[in-house]
């Protein structure tokens, strides 16, 4: 997720490219994708957010500023526009390159009194990176993270759309080592959430016509007036 703001700091944003240098990547299924999403909604700005998850799935993961400037031409809005969208939410990733997988510790309360803090300690020097950075093989990003609501389970990480925990350090080197042998969990969440946005006869593959729906009943009614 976006690095949370800080005051005093310097916070990087993506960096519009000038319109000569705007590349469109969108594959045709994701072109497909967004047509249909349009669909959805009364106006091309309604399409905003979906539209950002379309292209952090098909820019690998990260909003640069050329993925930001390609959502703002599809749907005919400035790039201010989708860029002060894209870096308000913090899970689109917009301040730096993620890695493959991004681990996400949360920090709060109830994972702290449940001794997070030691295991953030251990994943920094067994990664060899702090929260905010990332592996230097691309593979892993650590991220620290307000309250994931899942105090149960306390301490808690989350990996993509998966929950781990409570979490230990031998869970926590199985899991690193699963991880290494998986496709882009940040990838596929991105595309788990456009998928859910989308009616089963507009996902990729499926027949372009919606299933049937009984036609509504009409009766009339008669209305006695008087002579």
């Amino acid at each position: 997720m976006s690095d949370l703001i800080q005051l005093g700091g310097v916070n990087e944003r993506p960096k519009a490219p000038r319109p000569e240098d705007l590349r469109l990547k969108f594959s045709e299924t994701a072109v497909a994708e967004l047509d249909a999403l349009l669909g959805h909604y009364p106006d091309k700005k309604s399409c905003i957010l979906p539209g950002l998850w379309i292209a952090q799935r098909e820019y690998g993961g990260y909003l640069s500023g050329n993925a930001i400037a390609e959502v703002a031409h599809r749907l005919e809005r400035s790039y201010a526009e989708v860029e002060g969208v894209a870096t308000f939410y913090s899970m689109y990733n917009t301040a730096h390159e993620v890695g493959t997988h991004m681990i996400e510790v949360c920090t709060c309360l109830s994972c702290q009194v449940c001794g997070v803090y030691p295991l953030a300690e251990y994943l920094k020097k067994k990664l060899g990176v702090d929260f905010g950075e990332t592996t230097p093989d691309g593979m892993f990003t650590l991220h620290e993270v307000e309250c994931l609501n899942a105090c149960d389970r306390a301490p808690l990480i989350q990996v993509g759309d998966q929950y781990h925990g409570p979490v230990d350090e031998a869970y926590l080197d199985n899991l690193l080592e699963t991880l290494k042998s998986q496709p882009s969990s940040v990838v596929q969440m991105a595309d788990e959430i456009v998928q859910v946005h989308l009616a089963n006869f507009e996902k990729p593959g499926a027949e372009k016509t919606p299933a049937k729906t009984a036609k509504p009943r009409t009766s009339r009614i008669k209305v006695d007036t008087p002579n």
